[in-house]
C-alpha cells in the first residue's frame, strides 16, 4: 500500500524531528558540527524509514489529547513509583508472597502506536511485563496474578493507561 505524497512528507517530516531532537539530546551540544552530523544522519534514516514510529505518529495534535498526554505521565510516574514500592515490598518480605501467572487482557485502543505505548508503559512498570500484543488482546506476566478474569485484569492493569492513550491516539 503505497502512502499519499502529503502523508509521506508528513512522516519524514516527524521522523527528522524526532530523530534529531534525540540526537541533540544525547549530544548536550549545539556545535555546527554536532547539528550538521545529527541532520545527515536524521534525514538518512527519516528518508529510507518514512513509515517509521515515532511518539507523534497518530498522535491526535488537539487541545484534549496534549493535556491528555501531560496527565498520562503523571499518571504513568505515580504507577511507576507505587509499583516499585509495592515489588520492593513483596522482595524484602521473608515469605516472598507472589503469584506469578500470564494473563490475557484487552484494549479497546485502535491505533497502531497507542497499542504499542499500552504494551511499553505495562512494560515498564515494575511487576508487569508485556509478553506479546495480538490485536486488541495483550499477554501480560503479573508478579503477583490478583485476577485471571479479562475483565478484572483489564480494569486492573490496563484501564488507567488507556484512558489517557485513548484520548491521544483512538
Amino acid at each position: 500500500m503505497r502512502t499519499s505524497n502529503p502523508s509521506r512528507i508528513r512522516n519524514v517530516a516527524i521522523m527528522f524531528t524526532t530523530l534529531m531532537l534525540f540526537w541533540l539530546m544525547l549530544e548536550g551540544s549545539l556545535a555546527t558540527d554536532i547539528l550538521i552530523v545529527g541532520a545527515v544522519i536524521s534525514i538518512a534514516i527519516a528518508v529510507l524509514y518514512p513509515a517509521g514510529f515515532s511518539f507523534f505518529t497518530e498522535f491526535r495534535f488537539t487541545p484534549r489529547a496534549i493535556v491528555a498526554g501531560l496527565r498520562y505521565y503523571g499518571f504513568f510516574f505515580t504507577e511507576l513509583f507505587k509499583s516499585n514500592i509495592k515489588l520492593a515490598a513483596i522482595i524484602l518480605s521473608p515469605s516472598l508472597p507472589i503469584q506469578p501467572g500470564i494473563v490475557k487482557v484487552r484494549t479497546r485502543l485502535k491505533s497502531r502506536m497507542g497499542r504499542l505505548m499500552l504494551a511499553n508503559s505495562i512494560t515498564l512498570t515494575p511487576g508487569t511485563l508485556t509478553v506479546e500484543l495480538k490485536g486488541e488482546w495483550l499477554y501480560v506476566h503479573w508478579v503477583t496474578v490478583e485476577s485471571d478474569d479479562i475483565e478484572a485484569a483489564t480494569a486492573s492493569i490496563v484501564s488507567g493507561f488507556e484512558s489517557y492513550l485513548e484520548v491521544m491516539y483512538g
